[in-house]
Parts: C-alpha cells; sequence; structure tokens
C-alpha cells in the first residue's frame, strides 16, 4: 500500500545505516497529516518512534522547517518542559523527499474534541487547563541560553516581523480579496505594544499540540510540533492560546473547526481564568492582552487560509477541508473585535 509522503525502503535503509539500534521499521502508518507537518508511526521490532516531515505541495518560505522542530526539542529534552525523545534528524531529501527527524513514541493523547474528554470529572478538566498554563509558563522561563539556543531567534522587534511576516504569507496563500484583512493588519500595525521581554515562545500553543494523559491524573506529557518556534514575546503565545479556547456559549468560535469543542467541558478554565492562572505562575503583564488575542486570530486566519489553498490545489492528507476556508472571515471579525477589548 502506497503511505502518501513516504518512501518505506528508502527510509529503512537510512535507518539502517544512522540509527542501527532503533530497529528495521517493520510498519509505517499515517498518524496526522494534512493542516500542518505530516506525522507517521514507526514500529520496529525494538521500540515505537515517530517520524515527522513537511506537508506535501504549497510549502511557504520560512514554514514547516524541520530542522528548528529538531534543534528545539533536542534543546529541551534536559529541561522542565517536556517533549518526546529526540533520535535522528536527517537533511537529505532523497531519502523520502523532504527533510525529516525521529523521535520517540508518546503514549499521550491529543485532545482535539469534546468527546474525547468527556469522561474527564469537572475537577480534572479544571486540573488539566491549569497544567496546560503551567507547561506554557515554563516554555517561556527557559533560559535559551544555557540551553543553546541563543541564536534561534532575533526577540528585537519580534512582533512587527511577525505582522510583515504574516501579511506576507497572506499574500502567497490568498484564494479571493478580504478588504477586512487590509483592515485589521494597518491597525494592528498601529496598536503594536512596545514590550522587551523575550522569551522561547512555541508558536501554536494549544491543547492538541500537547500529548495528555487523560486518566486516572490529567497530565502533560509532552509539547509537539515545535514548527514555528522562536524566540520573541511571550504573550503572543498566550494570544494564540486564548485564540483556539473556546468558552461555552460562544457559538461562533464553534464554527471555526480547529481545535473546537474542546475547553466547553465542565470544569475547564474559561479563557479569562486561563489567562489569569499563566499571569498567576509566570509573573506576565497582561495589560496589552487584547491586542495578542486580535494577533492570535489574524494569524490563525492566515493559517486556515494556508490550509484551504492547499486544499484547493488537491495538496491535503485527510479529511475534513471542503468548508475551512468559510472560518476566515469570522477569526478577521474575531481579530477586529478582540482590538476593541
Amino acid at each position: 500500500m502506497s503511505i502518501p509522503g513516504m518512501d518505506p525502503t528508502r527510509l529503512a535503509g537510512w535507518m539502517a545505516a544512522n540509527v542501527p539500534d532503533a530497529g528495521e521499521p517493520a510498519g509505517i502508518r499515517l498518524i496526522s497529516g494534512g493542516r500542518s507537518n505530516l506525522t507517521y508511526l514507526v514500529e520496529t521490532g525494538e521500540r515505537r518512534l515517530v517520524l515527522r516531515r513537511p506537508p506535501l505541495g504549497h510549502v511557504l518560505p520560512t514554514a514547516h522547517d524541520m530542522r528548528r522542530e529538531w534543534r528545539v526539542i533536542s534543546a529541551l529534552a534536559p529541561t522542565p518542559v517536556p517533549v518526546p525523545e529526540p533520535v535522528a534528524f536527517c537533511g537529505d531529501e532523497d531519502v523520502i523527499g523532504a527533510p525529516f527527524y525521529l523521535m520517540g513514541y508518546v503514549d499521550g493523547v491529543a485532545v482535539r474534541d469534546g468527546e474525547q474528554v468527556a469522561g474527564l470529572t469537572p475537577g480534572q478538566a479544571r486540573s488539566l487547563s491549569r497544567r496546560l498554563a503551567e507547561v506554557l509558563a515554563a516554555v517561556h522561563a527557559v533560559d535559551y541560553e544555557e540551553a543553546g539556543l541563543g541564536g534561534f531567534g532575533r526577540p528585537e522587534g519580534y512582533m512587527a516581523r511577525q505582522l510583515e511576516r504574516w501579511n506576507q504569507q497572506w499574500e502567497r496563500s490568498k484564494t479571493r480579496d478580504l478588504p477586512e484583512h487590509d483592515r485589521l493588519a494597518a491597525r494592528l500595525r498601529e496598536r503594536l505594544p512596545v514590550r522587551a521581554a523575550a522569551a522561547l515562545v512555541h508558536g501554536d500553543y494549544r491543547l492538541d499540540n500537547t500529548l495528555v494523559r487523560l486518566s486516572p491524573d490529567p497530565g502533560i506529557l509532552a509539547v509537539v510540533d515545535w514548527e514555528m518556534s522562536t524566540l520573541g514575546d511571550p504573550l503572543a503565545d498566550l494570544g494564540l492560546t486564548l485564540t483556539y479556547w473556546q468558552d461555552p456559549g460562544d457559538e461562533e468560535r464553534a464554527s471555526i473547526p480547529v481545535a473546537a469543542g474542546v475547553t466547553v467541558a465542565p470544569g475547564f478554565l474559561t479563557a479569562r481564568e486561563f489567562a489569569a492562572h499563566y499571569a498567576e505562575v509566570s509573573g506576565a503583564d497582561l495589560a496589552d492582552l487584547d491586542f495578542y488575542v486580535a494577533f492570535g486570530n489574524y494569524k490563525l486566519a492566515v493559517i486556515v487560509e494556508g490550509i484551504h489553498a492547499r486544499f484547493r490545489q488537491g495538496k491535503t492528507v485527510g479529511e475534513g477541508f471542503e468548508n475551512i476556508g468559510e472560518a476566515v472571515p469570522t477569526l478577521l471579525r474575531r481579530a477586529a473585535r478582540a482590538l476593541e477589548g
């Protein structure tokens, strides 16, 4: 059977030469794909591994950088931030058609829908959401110089560059003209906060970019999907996390098919409570949080437009992308409202 984005024979040869102690692949299957990097389970006689590679087609410049992901999980492995075990990196595109890396399998759950958390008690749901905020604070507390990530990014002027970067990504990805995008981009430039804080940022932090243990004691086993990580403003991470968050009664958020329907379960913190707990454990000043939530919605709108563009090209792997483009105007409206406080 053909496996999209994978050449099992060439992978087996590469593993035999580069990670012989991992064993020969006995089975490979796609775990997730389409919206972002492709993720495969690679089973050998010795262990279970996970392989990550870029998506098929329409890969934007600077996006889906496997070497960045590899570098950051390797640097974080000895720190309090939970990450999978780094195993091996391959930059040779001739092996499977793109750079990739192998990491240890983590026996956790990526929570993507409400059914997966339906069995949690309100106390367990509250504990899990509080832990999610605490792990985000731990990411931002990493001494990135000591971890060997001193040259991983340029914190100065981070938000201005982010706005420019995502505006350029919009121009490369857009499938239609949306005047509200241009108005929003201009307003965000006018509202840029003046901040000196610098930290390692994940770039796409949300519950389903972690692997969790749901029972008996819910917890975060590993933070994954570091493809957008860099050094920058930690509140950009918080703003995007809150963009993904859905409070009970927020039906508009429910219409956006990205990480919807989970945090409405009884016991989960509200977005406001999540932000407050993050501030409590990190000591962060949230005076400009409305800007960061607006930027989070803007960034997600651009990401979703890119997914929509790949779907129109027939380059997505997986299902559920037929109507994803409808979420883009909604996200832009939510961003504009956030700027109004």
